[in-house]
């Protein structure tokens, strides 16, 4: 299994600190895409060696934010020749993920998604990370207490579950699939219309893993699109502005 992750993230720094170092190890490539301006996002990636590209297409034509432009930005540079994971940068995933997609007979046909569990706050996250309850013990057991559960989408009165854009696996050459719609503006209904492109059949719950959201307002569903277009909730932990660090220019990433 060769896999190759993309996640955009744009004044999300604060919560890439605490996944980066989780979740490298399980990719064989990463891609962050970024904004010029977000240079701590940058400087992250270049702590981490993790590969970063710059684009300022997330707001052209007037659009608020449109995530689904960054997230193309990194496809069109991977090679998508096997997996290719879309992952938020908020999401943690547990560190027997890798093991347990290269064992569960993966169709290359589907598209994959997973459960999470909802971290409220900084402060019950670093609880966890300093004494964590095990994802997974005896080899057997999966563990989904250590945060409340978050919903899914599935529209079981229609179309059924729908993988949405926290987690998205697919293989590129085995669906057909290889960009994202750009349809709208901002981060809505993009990861759900691209969920779409495969049929129910081939959308597909990985119950074996179970990823943690950080949250830093502890957000009902009702306001889960508080960010939608652009960040707007609180920072994540103490001493972090998204304004800080901010600068026109900086020369070490690629630019696309």
């Amino acid at each position: 299994m060769y896999l190759q992750a993309v996640t955009v993230c744009v004044e999300y720094s604060d919560f890439l600190a605490q996944t980066i170092a989780h979740n490298k190890q399980l990719f064989d490539h990463w891609i962050i895409v970024t904004s010029p301006e977000d240079v701590r996002t940058q400087r992250l990636c270049q702590h981490h060696n993790v590969e970063c590209l710059k684009t300022n297409q997330f707001t052209e034509h007037g659009d608020p934010f449109n995530k689904a432009k960054g997230i193309n930005v990194a496809l069109d540079y991977i090679s998508k020749h096997d997996w290719v994971l879309h992952i938020d940068a908020d999401i943690y995933l547990p560190p027997l993920t890798r093991q347990i997609l290269e064992r569960i007979s993966l169709d290359p046909k589907n598209i994959y998604g997973i459960d999470r569990l909802m971290c409220p706050d900084f402060e019950s996250w670093n609880k966890f990370v300093t004494n964590p309850d095990p994802s997974h013990t005896g080899w057997v057991y999966i563990h989904g207490n250590a945060f409340p559960f978050g919903v899914r989408i599935g529209e079981y009165m229609g179309e059924g579950y729908e993988p949405i854009g926290f987690f998205q696996l697919w293989n590129p050459n085995g669906s057909g699939v290889k960009r994202y719609p750009e349809n709208h503006g901002a981060a809505d209904r993009t990861d759900v219309l691209f969920a779409k492109k495969w049929p129910r059949v081939n959308r597909v719950l990985i119950p074996e893993i179970i990823g943690i959201h950080l949250d830093s307002e502890n957000s009902t569903t009702e306001e889960m699109g508080k960010n939608w277009n652009g960040r707007k909730s609180k920072p994540f932990g103490t001493g972090y502005s998204p304004d800080q660090g901010k600068k026109k220019r900086c020369c070490w990433f690629r630019k696309k």
